[in-house]
């Protein structure tokens, strides 16, 4: 039978089928950051053994880290501990280890495709959800508990059922200031936060061809808020030029043997999908979620839906605006904001810094705005300052902070107030996930920027607009 992209992948890496049960599960690569791996190296030492192949793990400090004076001590005990444990468990077992300061160091998933270690028709693993991240690469990645991170760290396997295959269909040309994160939004909104659930979704067609590839991380990275358990893109020209000389890809004749195998990596033509979705570019807009979870978004020049126009149940979505206070019926633009956040492993790269930039070029930061924009790696940072948009940020009245996974999840000291609304680049809008009481609205970096120098919920078109009038 004609394969998937996702079947050639699994197939190829499948060491043991269980009948009636999981497959296990080969993994080319797993990444390693200093929350859920300190258990897992401690299981290691209970019993006695060693990390299979240190070569194919890699380390790097991001949930925990401060994204200022990270030449300082660590003020947070747990933070500090966690660090020093993941410092001393790379040491112990010959892991290339990424901390505090040093050039590669960064959030997880951003640091992976930098430094080439993300390549297609891998199997990547990490103790992080938004590990479906590098599946934009063609890649097979997801999210592990720490009982799985020492399963891999001990025998480079993992032991998963099968998913179903689904492949999601976007033709035609989006519109103007419609970007990967709205994309993603949009499709989140309509098939719900459990619309993929059970399935490994592959993006295909004209809108996902033509994006680059920090866009495709970007759609990969949401896989996981509609319920898939991960997500992937066909490699080509694209993927291959943004690999090629990087760290950890392969050079040479290597790579020439590499680039044969990749360049098969592509659903078959008469390929058979357990589900599949189509959806026209053109029904796009720039987008804005007033709930408390990705699937709660609209077009930003729409009003809030009535509970009887959404398919949860009425409590549940009114105990949402609730914590959110907000009505159905009532419109998002014009609703003041008090913090922006540009950053995370969802919109933490260069090309988002480019397009927050191109908004507040030659305006200033609102007055009742806090604004907190966080590279996603050292190597982010570096090329923010060597494209001259630090110049644009501060010329604004803006900070550049440092790298790491800061206000996505409160777990280090950029937490937003209670009661607070925060337009958010992140991933997710959950109650308290961006601190006890906090309002997250998941936006683009365009709206994000249009949001942070307006102070409220604007549409990024109409000032697209006064910058060419």
């Amino acid at each position: 039978m004609s394969k998937t992209l996702f079947d050639k992948v699994w197939d190829s890496h499948v060491v043991q089928h269980i009948e009636n049960g999981p497959d296990v599960l080969f993994i080319d690569r797993h990444l390693v950051h200093e929350v859920t791996s300190p258990v897992a190296f401690l299981g290691l030492k209970n019993r006695g053994i060693k990390v299979l192949y240190p070569e194919r793990t890699f380390a790097t400090a991001d949930h925990n880290t401060p994204t200022r004076n990270q030449h300082l001590p660590v003020k947070d005990k747990l933070s500090a501990n966690q660090l020093k444990a993941l410092e001393e468990n790379s040491k112990a077992h010959n892991i290339p280890y990424w901390g505090l300061g040093h050039e590669k160091n960064g959030i997880v998933h951003v640091i992976g495709p930098e430094n080439g270690i993300t390549v297609p028709g891998a199997t990547i693993v990490c103790g992080d959800s938004h590990t479906s991240t590098h599946g934009a690469f063609g890649a097979i990645a997801f999210g592990i508990g720490t009982s799985e991170v020492e399963m891999v760290l001990s025998t480079q396997c993992i032991m998963q059922p099968k998913p179903k295959s689904m492949r999601i269909n976007i033709n035609g040309e989006l519109n103007r200031a419609v970007t990967p994160k709205d994309v993603a939004l949009y499709i989140i909104s309509k098939i719900s936060t459990s619309g993929a659930t059970g399935y490994f979704v592959e993006y295909a067609g004209d809108v996902f061809r033509n994006m680059s590839m920090e866009g495709r991380m970007t759609v990969c990275n949401l896989s996981i808020e509609m319920g898939a358990r991960g997500g992937m893109i066909a490699p080509d020209e694209t993927t291959f030029d943004y690999i090629k000389g990087r760290e950890y890809t392969p050079k040479g004749a290597e790579w020439d043997k590499a680039m044969e195998y990749w360049s098969t990596l592509h659903s078959a033509e008469d390929a058979v999908f357990d589900k599949e979705i189509i959806f026209e570019a053109s029904d796009i807009e720039p987008m804005i979620t007033y709930g408390t979870n990705p699937g709660m978004g609209i077009g930003i020049q729409k009003g809030i839906p009535t509970a009887e126009a959404v398919e949860a149940g009425a409590a549940t979505y009114k105990k949402s605006l609730a914590y959110m206070d907000f009505n159905e019926g009532e419109a998002m633009i014009g609703k003041p904001i008090d913090f922006v956040f540009l950053g995370s492993c969802t919109n933490g790269r260069i090309e988002d810094f480019r397009a927050f930039a191109s908004i507040i070029k030659g305006r200033k930061k609102a007055d009742n705005v806090t604004a907190w924009l966080v590279p996603g790696s050292h190597k982010v940072e570096e090329a923010i300052k060597a494209e001259g948009i630090l110049d644009v940020l501060q010329e604004a009245g803006f900070e550049l902070r440092e790298p790491g996974c800061s206000a996505c999840l409160a777990m280090n000291d950029d937490k937003i107030p209670a009661g607070k609304y925060a337009v958010s680049t992140s991933n997710r809008n959950f109650e308290g996930r961006q601190g006890p009481g906090a309002r997250t609205l998941l936006a683009s970096p365009l709206v994000a920027a249009a949001a942070a120098v307006t102070g409220k919920v604007t549409d990024p078109r109409e000032l697209l607009e006064l910058q060419e009038a």
